[in-house]
């Protein structure tokens, strides 16, 4: 079972009536009232008070007391706050303090709901609500417990195209270390796997990478083509492990390599060489890279960027071949943008585990959330309205990544 399937029956058997004369240890129909007993949750616009009821078994002589979809057992909070609070850390890129500090001004009208009225005074005798940022990270590292524990089959039946993009983002924890996050995404649907934290790009954490997205439900067999930034250790493990997957180089990475070369050029030599660069890798064929790449090395200036371009030029064109359309030329580095500017680097996960859990909630994320449709002054979005599951043919519809973290 999927997480898509775990989220909608989690929604059915929240829905679902329940027959409270059924004793739920039993199933016996005997039973009768036992009383009850008031609880105080937060919910979204203030504390309330709830009566709940208990009952008696006659047949096994236990008690049991009914419950409420909107609350959690032993909560002193409401579930819509819960995911309201994870909500605002995942989406709204907000800290756990400033998270906290607006649930705190909604639910107990205090703190910053002062400014908000032209007439902003606190209700006499209205009690302080008192949530703070630890309460918020907990429920946040719940979650990515949740999703830790439940990594197996967790995309299962979900379309992969076999085109794949790896990539890895380095985070300064507390105490100095440093840590990197391992990222698999399919280059297609934009759908990402579970990541991977590691200390290091060795050939070891990048089999962890694919280890787990097999794990996941991914088939290695369906493997065609991944896009890398030339990772040694990821080459290597590709060679040993999945031969039959071409690695293709990221173009932006490439250009990165290069820039030595052009640092001590003049400004009219390097702009030609800039344009015969291009036309080597922009080339619309592999004839045609060749071609340009003999005009690069016969210049007097261009045989050194002839080299570096002759020995990566097999890996740098892959993605024209006809059996890896849809192969990204450059690997998914628009993706860190979106992680950093909820993770922060990572500097608020004291610990690899933290961050690991972390990052397999914003994974999660990533895939129910569906891309805007406007496009920016700099990016454009493939898919405009639809999320990665939507691209991939496994619409959620109205399941969203917090029923999927069963809150």
């Amino acid at each position: 079972m999927n997480i898509l399937q775990q989220a909608r029956e989690f929604v059915q058997q929240r829905c679902a009536k329940k027959d409270w004369q059924r004793c739920p240890y039993c199933g016996s129909l005997e039973t009768q009232r036992h009383g009850s007993y008031e609880r105080h949750p937060w919910r979204l616009f203030g504390r309330q008070t709830v009566q709940v009821a208990r009952h008696r078994c006659l047949s096994c002589k236990r008690t049991y007391s009914e419950t409420s979809a909107g609350l959690k057992r032993g909560s002193w909070y409401g579930c819509e706050v819960q995911r309201l609070s994870v909500d605002l850390w995942m989406h709204g890129r907000m800290s756990l303090r400033r998270a906290a500090e607006f649930m705190r001004s909604v639910m107990g009208q205090q703190e910053r709901w002062l400014l908000w009225g032209l007439r902003g005074r606190r209700r006499k005798g209205r009690r302080r609500c008192e949530l703070s940022a630890s309460t918020v990270h907990r429920w946040l590292d719940g979650s990515g417990r949740h999703v830790a524990a439940h990594i197996t089959e967790q995309w299962a039946g979900i379309p992969s195209s076999g085109q794949m993009g790896v990539d890895g983002l380095w985070a300064r924890l507390r105490a100095g270390t440093q840590q990197v996050v391992l990222l698999l995404s399919d280059t297609v649907t934009g759908l990402v796997w579970p990541p991977v934290v590691g200390a290091s790009e060795d050939s070891a954490c990048w089999g962890e990478v694919f280890l787990r997205a097999a794990q996941a439900g991914l088939d290695w067999l369906q493997l065609d083509g991944v896009t890398a930034d030339g990772a040694a250790g990821l080459k290597s493990w590709l060679q040993r492990q999945l031969p039959h997957v071409h690695l293709q180089r990221c173009v932006w990475h490439l250009w990165r390599n290069l820039g030595s070369a052009f640092a001590s050029l003049e400004t009219g030599v390097r702009a030609e060489l800039t344009g015969l660069v291009h036309a080597v890798l922009d080339a619309a064929s592999y004839e045609a890279a060749e071609a340009a790449l003999l005009v690069l090395a016969a210049h007097p200036q261009g045989s050194g960027l002839g080299r570096q371009l002759r020995a990566v030029l097999d890996e740098a064109l892959v993605y024209l071949l006809p059996a890896h359309q849809g192969l990204s030329r450059v690997g998914p580095e628009h993706l860190w943008r979106d992680f950093r500017l909820r993770l922060s680097h990572g500097r608020n996960h004291g610990s690899a585990q933290r961050l690991e859990r972390a990052a397999l909630l914003w994974a999660l994320y990533h895939n129910f959330t569906p891309a805007q449709w406007r496009s920016e002054h700099k990016r454009h979005y493939r898919h405009p309205g639809l999320s990665p599951l939507e691209v991939a043919g496994c619409p959620p519809g109205e399941i969203s990544y917090l029923d999927a973290l069963l809150i």
